[in-house]
């Protein structure tokens, strides 16, 4: 079985070891993705629903790399440091998933790897074939 892997470039990945995603057949588990910028540094501080959106932006990239989409996303973890802002989380939640609605689960953490980020997306996929 193949296996393939995409990296961002995020720094956080040769650090740590890791993946922004990697595909095992049809199954596509995506890396904890945090709203970071293109230069690597925090986007939009402060903003909620931004920072969600940008996640998920990171997260559709990566599954293009792997050869999917979000339609083939099953399932969706938020890790969010104020749970009382859920709803712009989950609007940029929505927005992104409104075709097709993955399972999901938002869950309030004491704080992510850099202080002005609101929340990490981690995510699943399934698809219809193999790469």
């Amino acid at each position: 079985m193949a296996i393939m892997r995409t990296f961002s470039g995020a720094s956080w990945e040769s650090k740590v070891g890791y993946c922004r995603a990697i595909r095992v057949g049809n199954h596509i588990y995506v890396s904890g993705t945090a709203p970071v910028d293109e230069a690597g540094g925090v986007f939009a501080s402060g903003d909620a629903h931004a920072q969600a959106k940008r996640c998920f932006e990171i997260i559709q990239k990566a599954l293009q790399d792997l050869g999917a989409n979000t339609s083939c996303v099953v399932r969706t973890r938020m890790f969010v440091t104020d749970i009382s802002r859920w709803a712009e989380f989950g609007q940029a939640h929505q927005e992104f998933f409104c075709e097709n609605p993955p399972a999901t689960t938002m869950v309030e953490v004491k704080s992510l790897v850099h202080p002005e980020m609101l929340i990490e997306v981690e995510a699943d996929a399934v698809c219809s074939d193999e790469f």
